[in-house]
């Protein structure tokens, strides 16, 4: 996760002049359809908050401090930790009333206590099964065991007892993460990272005591554990997060297991036919140099040619294979696409400019320690990952609770652009969708803000597409420099240019002193070729000084003949963003003080100088997942 301090970023004023005579004079023109779902929008409404708008984006960054030293750093999984928002310098009065808001409503996260990466997620007769890391005696992060919960659609989940416990000296200090994987006759093993009695990182291997059971509750750990520690060359504390296997040509299965040499990451290979015993392969499977530890890699095929997934050990010319690394020392997850040759055990990426830690992003916000399964149900693959908390650590002890995991995302490569991939929620999520209202051809013209007339914006699935004319995106301004959402003048949505930000105002209360802009901004870069961001800015998210606010996003490929498109699920203080259907997305944490309950409200704006852009917005109200405790349910 891209972390900055609001105190890094300088941010420019919108002047009042292009404000005040056009927009008070010439009210912005909407055009609607006659449908009675839509919704006119309020003309005093634009006017009372065009009055706003100067003041709502001048940004105040006084009062975040920089980013601390990660939880965890002793035991060596700084990156398994809250990492970089320990925020202890300053503290904020916060009232239970905000803190009981910021819960999830249809997230899926513990009853209580700390919780950090997903674990060996598989579909298993009849149930999704999701184990993760779990600490038992608290909110913040340690003794830290496997949680399990199960679910019938990925949305609704009931919680079962803990999957397993650091019983023995090979995970005393740790049943850390881990992955699944079927064997040829339907068998289940797991392999786990342990932290020994002297904190070594060691694989293990579990596997269920009953498989007859679809609930997976009672684990058994293998007697020979550990079956693997770290080789020669590889320190102690480097050696982690087995994936999940793959068969090979030869009847054997293959894992990946991440691991650093000095600050090179890579990707350690060993063959195995039990999961007993082990052979590692010379080398690794790849490594990148200035990267850092590669934690919680990720190792699967993407078809080219079906937007169906493809189990873990499927191959041949229409694949291609997905390496992707959690890294440690900036706590992003990174992927890229490549060609996978199993004789020499060697991945080798289609762009070396765009590898694993210095391209591509799975998610440009608080989204980290992924892990990714094949559904066998549905033939899909399905992505988890774990929202850290941006605020303070005493605000967790005082909740009671921390972290929670993304929606569940499909994962598919994008055959437009044959680069990258597209990561979707999965449309279980869409049953939770009730009341829809609907803001159809309303122009947002340059320098405005429009109040979207829903009754309660802090528990809703947002769909917008953005129209902007041809002849505008000529006046798009072309930089010496290059653009970033967060970097060069780091006004985020105040920073304004000829074409954009244009996009939402979410989690927003009535005088926009709290603000989550999402946006679009377009530029030109130095050959003129026009270049589009999709951003979120939470640097006005809070009121609060003892959370982090920073400004995350990246490029977006916008294709002729596309429209811009953005989604959005609000989740009182979760915000996952995904822009042109899934290629750039951004998980937001976000604490309002204001924007909440009924106060959290919707806002489109154009922030541009020069263009009008027309825009159409869905809105859903969504219900709340069932999330059941083991003793409240029956199956």
């Amino acid at each position: 996760m891209d972390s900055h301090s609001a105190g890094d970023w300088n941010h420019v004023a919108i002047p009042a002049a292009a404000m005040t005579t056009p927009l008070l004079a010439e009210p912005a023109p909407r055009r609607r359809r006659s449908s009675p779902t839509a919704i006119c929008v309020s003309v005093a409404g634009i006017l009372a908050v065009a009055l706003l708008f100067v003041a709502a984006l001048d940004y105040d960054t006084s009062t975040s401090p920089p980013p601390t030293a990660a939880r965890g750093v002793a035991e060596g999984v700084s990156a398994k930790s809250a990492g970089h928002y320990l925020l202890r310098q300053l503290s904020f009065s916060w009232n239970n009333q905000m803190l009981g808001w910021q819960r999830s409503a249809y997230h899926f996260q513990p009853q209580k206590n700390w919780m950090n990466d997903p674990n060996g997620p598989l579909f298993y007769k009849g149930w999704y099964h999701l184990f993760y890391q779990y600490n038992p005696k608290g909110a913040i992060w340690g003794n830290i065991v496997w949680g399990h919960a199960v679910s019938r659609d990925l949305i609704h989940w009931r919680h079962l007892p803990i999957a397993m416990t650091a019983d023995h000296w090979y995970d005393v200090n740790g049943v850390w993460t881990g992955s699944a994987t079927f064997l040829r006759d339907g068998q289940l093993v797991m392999l786990y990272t342990g932290s020994t009695n002297e904190s070594v990182q060691v694989q293990n291997l579990a596997y269920p005591s009953d498989p007859s059971d679809p609930l997976l509750l009672k684990w058994v750990k293998y007697e020979g554990n550990p079956v693997l520690v770290p080789p020669p060359g590889i320190g102690n504390k480097d050696f982690r997060d087995p994936t999940t296997a793959w068969a090979t040509s030869e009847g054997k299965w293959r894992i990946a297991i991440g691991s650093k040499v000095n600050k090179t990451g890579i990707t350690l290979l060993y063959d195995t036919e039990d999961f007993k015993s082990y052979e590692r392969l010379d080398g690794a499977l790849h490594g990148v140099p200035g990267t850092g530890m590669w934690e919680c890699v990720d190792f699967y095929p993407v078809s080219k040619v079906s937007k169906n997934g493809l189990d873990t050990s499927d191959n041949g010319p229409a694949v291609k294979h997905v390496l992707k690394s959690s890294l440690d020392d900036d706590r992003n997850d990174y992927y890229a696409l490549g060609s996978y040759d199993e004789a020499s055990g060697k991945w080798t990426p289609d762009n070396p400019t765009i590898d694993v830690g210095i391209g591509l992003r799975y998610d440009y916000g608080t989204f980290y320690a992924s892990k990714t399964f094949y559904d066998q149900e549905t033939k899909r693959r399905i992505l988890w990952g774990w929202i850290t908390e941006t605020d303070s650590e005493s605000s967790d002890v005082q909740k009671g609770w921390a972290s929670l995991q993304s929606i569940p995302r499909t994962v598919a490569w994008d055959e437009k652009t044959g680069s990258n991939l597209k990561l979707w929620p999965v449309q279980e999520v869409e049953k939770l969708r009730t009341k829809k209202t609907e803001f159809a051809n309303v122009v947002v013209n340059p320098g405005t803000i429009l109040p979207l007339n829903v009754s309660s914006a802090n528990q809703v699935d947002i769909v917008a597409e953005f129209d902007v004319e041809r002849d505008a995106l000529e006046r798009a301004e072309a930089s010496g420099e290059s653009y970033s959402c967060s970097g060069g003048d780091g006004g985020g949505a105040a920073n304004r240019g000829a074409v954009g930000p244009f996009g939402l105002l979410v989690l927003t209360d009535s005088e926009l002193t709290e603000q989550t802009p999402v946006y679009f901004y377009i530029t030109k870069d130095v050959t003129g070729n026009l270049t589009t961001f999709f951003c979120a800015d939470h640097l006005k998210s809070s009121q609060a000084s003892d959370v982090v606010k920073g400004i995350h996003g990246s490029q977006v490929t916008w294709l002729n003949g596309e429209k811009l498109t953005m989604r959005i699920l609000v989740d009182h203080s979760i915000v996952e963003s995904f822009a042109q259907g899934g290629r750039t997305c951004i998980t937001s944490r976000v604490y309002p003080t204001k924007a909440i309950y009924e106060n959290a409200k919707l806002f489109l704006f154009n922030n541009a100088t020069k263009s009008s852009v027309t825009a159409s917005v869905k809105v859903w109200q969504m219900n709340s997942a069932d999330l059941e405790s083991a003793e409240s349910s029956s199956l």
